[in-house]
């Protein structure tokens, strides 16, 4: 990434239709573009960042056994007429089109009844399961109103797993495989600190099930935690019956704003009993399987990431997830020799992008800070003459002067 050849600018200003921060300031540095309400592209640094994240979700989900597939976007309207959820009147957030040929399809808002239909062809005996299946996939909402940036769009970049198991027994293991799996995932993309397993509404599947909540001022939920944070729940289940079976009162509980980050659903026979989804025992006789779904929002994330950490100078990248982790700021000409040197030989690697455009020092610091890579190396004529560079940190602030050589070791 060198900038002085990307075709990707950086804006002075945030759009004036734009008011969530999220979207501002990833629409400034350049790493997404608003197509139109509620839709918007990932460019090549907004890219890199979303697979970042994958990598990370896709890390911890393969250590429990998981395995990736890519189903398709569009949708056959027969198993979601068997499950009664094609109507409109069912789902509201449909996107539908209608074939040439005739005939009606839609754009998938998520993949219960595809994937449980696909299943029948590969699961037939209790040797078959358990199975964890997930994918990264664009799902289609018609949202009423998008809103709050990339934290609520129309078209958006989600990773669903889906467990299919023998008995109850078996899906409870999962489950909590899934938890300890969901709990490193947030870890490791620097929310771990804020987010929450939080009690919330089973809808006809079971009394609960589980989202995890970032608090944030910005999130459009409701939630409410006890004094150490051992029992958080969203506030559409705030009732007398539920905080008994908590063991909380309401006088314990503290309110606050959280995001959606995730959320589990114990599933049931919800999707399988229709669509047919059943095993032979090791009696002989035919059982159907028990579910489970798991989402994580991948570019909701992203949003969320960013309304955490960002500052009044621009975004501030966890370092696992940033999209490089070297901003190398090169000024005078023997200044850009050397980065140039250096970003050629170690660049790839190291994960640069070198600032050589010709342009005033305060733009490119500027830019620096608005990009938020996490280390800021600036190479100079001057920094030449003691034969060091100066390396500033982008979360914290702290200023180090090292020689080259140090640096390049560190390479």
């Amino acid at each position: 990434m060198r900038l002085s050849k990307t075709f990707v600018k950086t804006l002075r200003e945030a759009p004036k239709d734009e008011t969530a921060k999220n979207a501002q300031l990833l629409i400034r540095a350049g790493y997404i573009h608003k197509e139109m309400a509620g839709v918007y592209d990932y460019l090549p640094m907004g890219l890199r960042v979303i697979e970042k994240i994958k990598k990370v979700i896709r890390e911890e989900l393969d250590a429990i056994g998981a395995e990736e597939m890519q189903l398709t976007a569009l949708q056959n309207p027969e198993p979601w007429k068997k499950t009664d959820r094609w109507a409109d009147q069912k789902m509201d957030v449909w996107f539908k089109t209608e074939l040439a040929s005739g005939g009606e399809l839609g754009l998938a808002p998520t993949h219960e009844e595809p994937l449980t239909n696909l299943m029948r062809d590969y699961v037939s005996s209790y040797r078959d399961l358990p199975a964890l299946v997930y994918q990264f996939q664009t799902k289609f909402r018609n949202e009423l109103r998008a809103k709050s940036g990339i934290l609520r769009t129309r078209e958006f970049l989600m990773k669903d797993l889906y467990s299919f198991a023998p008995d109850e027994e078996t899906h409870k293991k999962i489950y909590a495989q899934v938890e300890k799996a969901y709990k490193n995932i947030y870890r490791r993309l620097g929310i771990g600190d804020d987010t929450y397993e939080t009690f919330a509404s089973g809808g006809v599947f079971s009394k609960y099930s589980h989202e995890y909540q970032t608090l944030l001022p910005v999130g459009e939920d409701t939630i409410y935690y006890n004094k150490d944070k051992s029992v958080v729940l969203n506030k559409e289940v705030l009732e007398d019956d539920v905080l008994s079976d908590l063991g909380v009162t309401r006088e314990e509980l503290s309110e606050d704003n959280g995001a959606e980050v995730g959320n589990i659903f114990t599933l049931k026979y919800k999707y399988s009993e229709p669509l047919g989804l059943k095993f032979q025992n090791k009696d002989g006789k035919q059982e159907t399987v028990f579910m489970g779904c798991y989402g994580i929002g991948v570019s909701r994330v992203l949003g969320v990431i960013v309304e955490k950490y960002a500052d009044d100078k621009g975004l501030v990248w966890p370092e696992e997830i940033a999209p490089y982790r070297y901003y190398i700021l090169a000024m005078g000409d023997k200044g850009t020799e050397k980065a140039i040197e250096i970003y050629e030989k170690y660049g790839l690697k190291n994960e640069m992008i070198l600032d050589d455009r010709d342009a005033r020092f305060g733009e490119k610091m500027s830019d620096a800070e608005l990009l938020g890579i996490p280390y800021r190396v600036i190479i100079s004529d001057r920094t030449l003459e003691s034969g060091e560079v100066e390396v500033t940190h982008r979360a914290t602030g702290k200023v180090e002067r090292i020689s080259i050589d140090k640096f390049v070791e560190t390479l």
